[in-house]
């Protein structure tokens, strides 16, 4: 049985979700996840309870991903008890002890800047998000991305994702530098932070299937 054709299959997330037509449109162009941000310092913040909203609307198979920055346990407890997440992205200093123990499948994001910095990756035991290292103070969301050379040999135990200013322009390169598992995009398929641009987003997702699956 050939397993080629399926394995090379990469996976879309639309991250920053803030509004159910994004959603809609999202699933509809057949991305495999939408997040939505749980962090109140960004301005792609959403409360759980209008994410859940926007998750019951979702077709099945479209998995919700919710994204945190160094929260206590009891607000992922609380943000579960509203809102029916299949992922949890962990963008912080959590601790690998942190990640182990959630009762959701974790993604730890991995701020990088220069090479030493892949380094953090391998304490981690579940999928790694590579993306662009934030001024201090900021997790994410800059639209920046980091020199993608740093990446020359670096290998994982487990799935990886990238994340960091992708866009229509930028995303063929993303896709020639390795076989990624998992593209997140966000601010590069919006008019204005938290709300998608329709034509961006179709193009993206085209550009994605056209040459990296």
């Amino acid at each position: 049985m050939n397993l080629t054709a399926t394995s090379c299959r990469i996976r879309i997330k639309v991250c920053g979700i803030t509004r159910i037509e994004d959603a809609l449109l999202a699933a509809r162009l057949g991305v495999d996840a939408v997040g939505f941000v749980f962090y109140d310092k960004s301005p792609r913040f959403i409360p759980p309870m209008k994410a859940a909203a926007i998750i019951r609307a979702l077709p099945p198979f479209v998995s919700a991903v919710g994204l945190f920055v160094n929260p206590g346990q009891d607000v992922i407890d609380d943000a579960l008890k509203h809102c029916p997440l299949d992922v949890l992205q962990l963008h912080g200093e959590e601790t690998p002890e942190f990640c182990d123990a959630q009762a959701r499948r974790v993604i730890k994001a991995v701020p990088v800047h220069e090479k030493t910095d892949l380094k953090i990756a391998h304490a981690y035991d579940c999928p790694v998000l590579l993306d662009a290292k934030a001024p201090k103070g900021m997790y994410g969301g800059t639209g920046e991305t980091f020199d993608w050379a740093l990446l020359d040999g670096f290998e994982h135990a487990h799935p990886l994702m990238l994340a960091g200013g992708l866009d229509m322009e930028n995303v063929r390169r993303a896709l020639s530098v390795r076989q990624w598992d998992a593209l997140d995009v966000s601010s590069g398929v919006e008019s204005m932070p938290g709300v998608k641009d329709a034509e961006k987003l179709c193009r993206f997702v085209a550009i994605v299937r056209q040459n990296g699956s």
